[in-house]
C-alpha cells in the first residue's frame, strides 16, 4: 500500500527511503487518520519529508498520485470502500441532512445509486438533477446544492468544503530548485551565525534575576542584559555593470537579505575584477573610490568576505596590467584577488551564472584557482555550502 506514492516522491526528487514508507504504514495502522484524505496528506508530509525545501515537491507528487486515485475510470468502488463513505457521512452530516437522506431511502440507497450513475454515465454533465457533473441539484459532483452530495473529480469546491491543500502549493517558495527569493536567501545566510551579547542592557535576564534574588535572601533583584546579536562580520563585494546586468534582481535580493541578517556588514562595488580601488556609490564611482590597500588596512582578517560576480571577462583583466576595460590598471586583477584571499582566510565567491557555463569561460577558471575552488552557484544549496565554508 502507498507504493505508488513512494515511487512518485522518488521520481519528483523528494529524498525518501523505505524507513519513511514503513513509518507511514505504522502511523496509519495506529489509527492516527482514517477516511480523511487531507488529514492523510498532513500525516504523510510530516512522516515522509524531513526538510522544508522539499514541501513543494511533495505537494506536486501528492497531487499527481492523488489524481490517479480520483480517476473515475479506475473504478470508484474499488478505491473508496463503502465503510469509508458511511463513516465520512456519519461524521460530517448534520441531523437535518441525515433525516433528508433517510427520506430518500437511506445512505445505502444513496451509495448504490452513486455507483449505478458512474456505470451509466459516459461523459461530463453540467446542470440537471440526475447525472454526475457540476452544478445543478444532482447529489453527485462538484458544485451542486443537494444536501446529500458526494464530491468527485474536481480540483476545488465552490463552497470551500473540500479544498485540496496540496493543489494550493503554499510551499513553492521553499523549493531550492526554483528561483532564489529573499526568503530563501535569508534562510541560507542564517547558517552563518555567531551570537554574542552586545550593546546596552535592555533585555530582562530571567536566570540572572532568580540567581541574584536568591543571593539577596528573597529580595527581588532585577537583572538586565544586552540582547544577543549575530556577531559575524561580513565584507560584501558586488560586481556591477556589463554582463552582471542580467543578474541585478537576484543580487538585489541577496543584498537586502544580507543587510537584514548581519549587523556588521560592509559592502563595496567593483566591475569585473577587484583592482586598486572599490566604491560604495555607483553614481560617483569615478570620483569617490576607496583604495583597496586602505580597505585591507581598515578591515581585519576576522571579517568573512563574500564576492558576488559572474567572473565573465577578458582573461587579460586577471593576468595582465592594463587589461581592465574601464581604466589602466597597473597591476593585474589576479594580484589583487590573491591579496584579498591571503588577508581574508574566510572568503567565498558566489556566481549567479549557471554552473554548466563556467567551464566555457576561461576567466571563471582562473578565478576559481585563485580563490582555491571556493566558488559557489547562486542557488539555495550553493549559498548554504558557502556559508558552511565561512563558518
Amino acid at each position: 500500500m502507498f507504493i505508488g506514492l513512494f515511487e512518485t516522491l522518488k521520481r519528483t526528487g523528494v529524498p525518501v527511503s523505505l524507513r519513511e514508507l514503513l513509518d507511514l504504514h505504522a502511523a496509519l495502522e495506529s489509527g492516527v487518520v482514517f477516511a480523511d484524505m487531507q488529514s492523510f496528506y498532513h500525516v504523510a508530509r510530516t512522516v515522509m519529508v524531513k526538510d522544508e525545501r522539499y514541501f513543494d515537491r511533495f505537494d506536486r507528487a501528492f497531487a499527481a498520485w492523488f489524481e490517479g486515485l480520483e480517476s473515475v475510470e479506475a473504478g470508484i468502488e474499488a478505491l473508496i470502500p463503502d465503510e469509508w463513505l458511511r463513516r465520512e457521512f456519519e461524521k460530517q452530516l448534520s441531523e437535518e441532512e441525515k433525516a433528508k437522506i433517510e427520506s430518500l431511502g437511506g445512505l445505502e440507497a444513496l451509495i448504490d445509486t452513486f455507483k449505478k450513475r458512474l456505470e451509466e454515465q459516459k461523459e461530463r454533465h453540467a446542470g440537471g438533477n440526475k447525472w454526475i457533473g457540476t452544478g445543478g441539484t444532482s447529489p453527485f459532483g462538484a458544485y451542486g446544492y443537494n444536501p446529500e452530495g458526494i464530491r468527485i473529480g474536481q480540483d476545488g469546491s465552490r463552497h470551500r468544503r473540500a479544498t485540496k491543500v496540496w493543489d494550493e502549493r503554499r510551499f513553492r517558495d521553499y523549493d531550492d530548485s526554483l528561483e532564489l527569493g529573499t526568503r530563501n536567501i535569508k534562510m541560507a545566510l542564517r547558517r552563518l551565525r555567531k551570537f554574542a551579547r552586545q550593546g546596552a542592557r535592555s533585555e530582562f535576564d530571567i536566570k540572572g534575576t532568580i540567581r541574584e534574588t536568591v543571593r539577596d535572601a528573597g529580595l527581588l533583584n532585577v537583572q538586565m542584559r544586552p540582547e544577543r546579536h549575530n556577531a559575524v562580520k561580513i565584507l560584501l563585494f558586488l560586481d556591477v555593470g556589463g554582463s552582471m546586468d542580467d543578474h541585478v534582481r537576484v543580487c538585489e535580493e541577496l543584498f537586502s537579505a544580507a543587510r537584514s541578517e548581519f549587523k556588521h556588514l560592509e559592502y563595496f562595488y567593483f566591475h569585473n575584477c577587484v583592482y586598486e580601488g572599490v566604491w560604495k556609490n555607483n553614481r560617483r564611482r569615478g570620483s569617490e573610490r576607496l583604495s583597496t590597500w586602505e580597505l585591507l588596512r581598515t578591515y581585519g582578517s576576522d571579517y568573512q568576505v563574500v564576492v558576488v560576480g559572474d567572473a565573465a571577462m577578458s582573461p587579460y583583466e586577471i593576468t595582465h596590467p592594463g587589461g581592465s576595460v574601464e581604466h589602466f590598471n597597473e597591476e593585474p586583477g589576479g594580484v589583487w584577488l590573491e591579496r584579498l584571499t591571503k588577508h581574508f582566510p574566510k572568503l567565498v565567491w558566489l556566481n549567479p551564472a549557471l554552473p554548466r557555463t563556467w567551464e566555457y569561460t576561461y576567466s571563471t577558471k582562473l578565478i576559481q584557482e585563485i580563490v582555491e575552488d571556493r566558488m559557489y552557484p547562486m542557488t539555495v544549496e550553493g549559498l548554504e555550502t558557502a556559508m558552511r565554508g565561512l563558518s
